[in-house]
């Protein structure tokens, strides 16, 4: 009952933090909505498996989904952080309800970790999903975090489409110059 009401609040928040995306499949948000909701499944599962947190801290499983988890961090720091600085939001000027304050940029971020990957804070997400995958591994975990995959390359071809609607051919050539997720490789 405890993990069904966790999951009814977050979801709240989800719907909330969306809302103004959830009824146009057009915007990435409606997406990346669908992303949050595997990743909130994702942590109830581990949770309702119990210790799988903590149990065999040194295992490689553990190890290795403690590294993806604590890298996740990583490009979402650098990630926001440059698009505070560098990219100047300004809701006076990007009218567009359906981004978030941090993604109503008015100068395209390129240099940092934009120099490498187009999508860092979703890169971000993907570690993050597939460091609470290996908690607990199972098919169910293996659905959701495929499937927050999955979308997450849908929100971000979406948002790409945004992205040259707004800055045009100088996004397209950032596109040619640099990968989506993974710097050199994806």
């Amino acid at each position: 009952m405890l993990r069904l009401t966790v999951f009814i609040a977050l979801s709240a928040l989800a719907v909330y933090a969306s809302r103004a995306s959830l009824g146009s499949w057009h915007a990435h948000g409606f997406y990346r909505f669908f992303v949050w909701e595997c990743v909130i499944c994702l942590i109830l599962l581990n949770f309702r498996s119990g210790t799988q947190w903590f149990r065999d801290p040194l295992s490689a499983r553990q190890l290795a989904s403690w590294a993806l988890l604590s890298l996740s961090l990583l490009p979402l720091g650098l990630g926001v952080h440059l698009l505070r600085r560098l990219g100047q939001p300004d809701a006076q000027t990007r009218r567009d309800r359906r981004l978030f304050p941090i993604e109503q940029t008015t100068r395209l971020v390129t240099t940092g970790v934009y120099r490498y990957i187009r999508h860092p804070i979703y890169t971000s997400l993907l570690l993050l999903t597939w460091g609470l995958f290996l908690k607990h591994p199972s098919w169910v975990a293996a659905g959701l975090a495929t499937g927050a995959s999955l979308l997450l390359v849908a929100t971000a071809v979406v948002e790409e489409r945004e992205n040259v609607r707004y800055w045009g051919p100088s996004y397209e050539a950032y596109r040619r110059e640099t990968k989506r997720f993974i710097p050199f490789l994806f």
